[in-house]
């Protein structure tokens, strides 16, 4: 096996390892609940943190970094989430439980742009929507199998447990990293405020906007999934958890899907997606009593939420190599930052629809989210449809 498939096959392991982290207390919060003696609400609230977090502190940090070798960076970073998911599996209260997010989110954004970057550099140009749409597809493998078997350990152990499985899967990343990943790739080092100039960009404004609403539509119902498999459909704990393998499947096509679109008119090709995306949010409630047909409209969903990962990230990079050279690591961050700014957002009206509304209600509470998208993909397909041909 070639070096170049050893390492796109190390990066999309990061991802997994990250998504991992970042998804598995959506299917554990149950457990954490009962535990502390915690409302399902105020636990839904470490959701939001952490994607608050990550939004914040990945820019910053990936812009310091900029300065740094990326490859010795990169090996800190991991130490540093080693020891936050590490506090998690340890925590025993709700304040310990939150910091140890807070530690783990500060870094999980800046390894996954660093781990972006070095993919774009070690790919070839016919090859990189490929590759960037299996990286971001880790997640996907996340959802897949590692939700699944850490709610599995979670209701069949402890959720501590989970997380220790983390925290092994962490020690063996770092070791391949430190093997495996390329020492010196070409940087270009700027200023905060110079690096931050690629905000000044029209295009990459819309592009942000546009995915903190696909990320808020999809955590107002994905933050309660296990309840609403459970507690609105009735599917008991040993089909929940087939079910949560069936999301990661439907996540990881999208992905897939999403990296065909990038090579095929990607961004043009959005609008109708998200279209559909908001007729199925729409109809989510109703389907509850049909619970097939709520798993069907979820499974969809899935797919549609996932698929416009390869095309922005493509699109900011591309803009960035053109026009903000030194602002590229900032641009490889972009979709991760803006992405859990829409998870922090999503995660919060969640919360708050539950308080003050009811379980049910996620889904028209999400749709809203969906028009909005909807909006802003087809101004943003209009601006490329001549001048950006994805």
């Amino acid at each position: 096996m070639t070096k170049y498939r050893l390492q796109s096959l190390l990066f999309v392991f990061v991802a997994f390892m990250l998504g991992c982290n970042e998804y598995m207390i959506v299917g554990v919060l149950p457990d954490i609940a009962k535990e502390f003696h915690a409302s399902l609400s105020s636990l839904g609230y470490t959701v939001t943190l952490f994607a608050l977090i990550y939004a914040i502190s990945t820019p910053i940090v990936t812009t310091l970094a900029s300065r740094f070798n990326r490859y010795h960076v990169l090996l800190v970073l991991m130490l540093i989430f080693f020891i936050g998911n590490t506090w998690t599996a340890l925590a025993t209260g709700f304040w310990s439980l939150m910091g140890s997010r807070v530690l783990t989110a500060t870094v999980a954004g800046a390894i996954i742009s660093l781990v972006l970057v070095m993919a774009n550099y070690i790919a070839p140009r016919d090859k990189r929507a490929s590759l960037v749409s299996w990286v971001f597809a880790g997640f996907s493998i996340a959802s897949i199998i590692g939700v699944p078997i850490g709610t599995t350990i979670s209701t069949s152990f402890s959720w501590h447990d989970s997380f220790w499985m983390i925290t092994w899967l962490t020690i063996l990343t770092f070791v391949m990293l430190a093997w495996l990943a390329p020492r010196d790739t070409p940087q270009v080092r700027g200023s905060l405020r110079s690096q931050f100039s690629l905000f000044r960009d029209s295009r990459v404004l819309m592009g942000v906007t546009f995915i903190v609403l696909v990320c808020a539509a999809d955590y107002t119902f994905y933050t309660y999934v296990r309840p609403l498999l459970t507690n609105m459909m009735g599917f008991d704990n040993t089909w929940l958890n087939w079910l949560l393998f069936g999301m990661g499947i439907f996540f990881m096509f999208g992905n897939k899907f999403g990296g065909y679109l990038a090579d095929h008119r990607g961004i043009q090709s959005l609008p109708k997606i998200y279209v559909l995306m908001t007729l199925c949010l729409a109809g989510l409630a109703p389907s509850f009593q049909y619970r097939w047909l709520g798993v069907a409209l979820i499974a969809m969903l899935c797919v549609m939420v996932a698929c416009y990962g390869s095309s922005t990230q493509l699109m900011f990079l591309d803009i960035a190599e053109k026009d903000y050279p030194q602002s590229l690591d900032l641009a490889s961050s972009l979709n991760s930052i803006f992405a859990n700014i829409g998870i922090s957002l999503g995660s919060f009206t969640a919360a708050e629809t539950v308080h003050y509304l009811s379980l049910g209600s996620v889904g028209y509470v999400a749709a809203v989210y969906g028009l909005l998208t909807v909006l802003v993909i087809t101004g943003l397909s209009r601006r490329y449809r001549n001048a950006y041909p994805y």
